[in-house]
């Protein structure tokens, strides 16, 4: 009787150890890659993530653009007066050494004013810098401003900048860095941001992303076509 239970144990304890092997195969990619990564081709509309990773967080940078000088570009306006990308090699240097100007004679496309009594300022628009003035002292540069939320400009895009502005004040190290608007169709109002960033000196240890910030209100549903704006119940 004894050897029976033990001979039953064993054949439980088999099944058991088969059983275990086999939901751990099937759920290996699951447990290896936890990041949830979308290209850039295929972004989803918002739900209620501030931004997603692209390419698990990968930047695409090329070797060229980690040789490359301090530098900054910003591309010519569209045919619809749009922004496109900006890219530059951030440095210390570049860094500016006075308060940011006055920039209320810009007006990005899709530009309009609209306001919340719970926005912080009240404004629904900002005018955003691509590559904020604290990266690399660009104030009233048309190329470099783009209609966005306030929610975009002083929550999401602000915290990455952050985190790239402290880096290279401690380090005095070089941050390639490129924000890209993405705009639907003819709509002057982008959907959003990509933003890449790569620590050149340690091989992207100290900075590295590939992010698309939303260019989103909460409790606010927008017309990107339009700038029309109202306020939903849940968003």
């Amino acid at each position: 009787m004894k050897k029976f239970i033990y001979r039953l144990f064993e054949a439980i304890l088999l099944i058991a150890i088969f059983v275990y092997l086999g939901y751990s195969e099937l759920h290996k990619e699951e447990i290896i890659d936890p990041i949830k990564s979308y290209e850039k081709s295929n972004i989803p509309d918002y739900t209620n993530e501030s931004y997603i990773y692209i390419n698990n967080n990968e930047p695409n940078f090329t070797e060229e653009d980690k040789k490359r000088e301090v530098f900054e570009e910003y591309s010519d306006l569209d045919d619809l007066g749009r922004c496109g990308v900006a890219f530059a090699n951030l440095a210390y240097e570049l860094m500016p050494t006075e308060p940011r100007g006055n920039i209320s004679h810009i007006k990005p496309s899709g530009w309009r004013i609209s306001k919340y009594s719970w926005i912080e300022g009240e404004y629904l628009f900002n005018r955003c810098h691509l590559i904020a003035y604290s990266l690399a002292g660009e104030n009233d540069n048309v190329k470099n401003l783009i209609t966005c939320t306030r929610h975009l400009n002083a929550t999401t895009m602000q915290d990455f900048e952050i985190q790239v502005a402290n880096y290279i004040r401690k380090t005095k190290n070089h941050v390639l860095y490129r924000v890209t608007p993405i705009f639907e169709g003819s709509n002057p109002i982008a959907k959003g941001v990509q933003m890449e960033a790569y620590s050149i000196e340690d091989n992207g240890k100290g900075i590295k992303f590939n992010i698309f910030a939303y260019n989103i209100e909460p409790m606010v549903e927008i017309d990107y076509s339009t700038g029309d704006n109202h306020l939903v119940s849940n968003n």
